[in-house]
């Protein structure tokens, strides 16, 4: 039962992701950017709530407090210089050393690494409980479909036609339901890997969520987008912290 769901889970978070950001392809772009912004924020919110509330409590009534914090410390620094490495995120000046005709095949190449970790990261929460797996899953969506949207804007700009750019982010996103089977019968067998498992996927959280969306909403600074930011990051927060209260 429980690779069911997880099955399901690493379709939705992935491939789902995919799809729904190429439905909102269909709105207008300004209806597209202001729904990219509210579920960017929002997933800002559920991706510190997953991690603070949820994972990382898990982790460390499985093992060691110090050396869960110390995976996560690992964690934030291997997510940091893999963002170096592959340039997860478009350049947005000119001056970027990041040519246009290299921009799609390191954007399909970072999405494929960065899928494959959502998968083991979905895996493993699915491996702690049923109800981790899916507010794990929920936040992994919320924080894909900005992204989805902003790397099909990138794609399309390097030459590529819509229908060929659905397919190629599809492909890639695929490494999630590849990536996250494999990790569900690999972490099975050694269960005693599973709080670093989740002690290091919380650092991949907490790295998205404060490296890369909060500096993004920072470009925003009157007073009524900030609000519309506070409100939606608690209520990010507030949907994690509502689901793990029990667990």
């Amino acid at each position: 039962m429980t690779l069911t769901y997880l099955i399901i889970s690493l379709i939705a978070g992935s491939v789902g992701s995919v799809a729904l950001a190429g439905l909102l392809l269909a709105l207008n772009n300004q209806k597209l950017l202001i729904i990219s912004n509210y579920l960017m924020y929002l997933a800002g919110g559920t991706l510190l709530g997953a991690a603070l509330l949820g994972m990382i409590p898990k982790a460390i009534l499985q093992a060691d407090v110090k050396t869960v914090l110390q995976w996560v410390l690992i964690g934030i620094l291997f997510f940091f210089i893999l963002e170096k490495i592959i340039l997860w995120r478009s350049c947005g000046n000119q001056e970027c050393e990041r040519k246009t005709h290299a921009a799609a095949p390191l954007i399909l190449i970072g999405d494929a690494f960065h899928n494959a970790i959502d998968g083991i990261v979905i895996a493993a929460s699915f491996l702690t409980s049923i109800e981790m797996g899916v507010f794990v899953t929920i936040s992994v969506m919320l924080h894909e479909i900005p992204q989805e949207l902003g790397d099909f804007g990138i794609l399309i700009s390097s030459g590529l036609k819509k229908k060929t750019a659905f397919w190629a982010n599809i492909f890639s996103g695929s490494t999630a339901l590849v990536f996250g089977i494999a990790a569900y019968y690999t972490l099975e067998s050694i269960k005693w890997l599973i709080p670093y498992a989740l002690a290091f996927s919380a650092a991949s959280f907490l790295y998205i969520a404060l490296a890369d969306l909060i500096p993004e909403m920072h470009r925003k600074t009157k007073i009524k987008d900030t609000l519309i930011q506070i409100i939606l990051i608690i209520i990010g927060v507030s949907i994690i912290y509502l689901m793990t209260i029990n667990h």
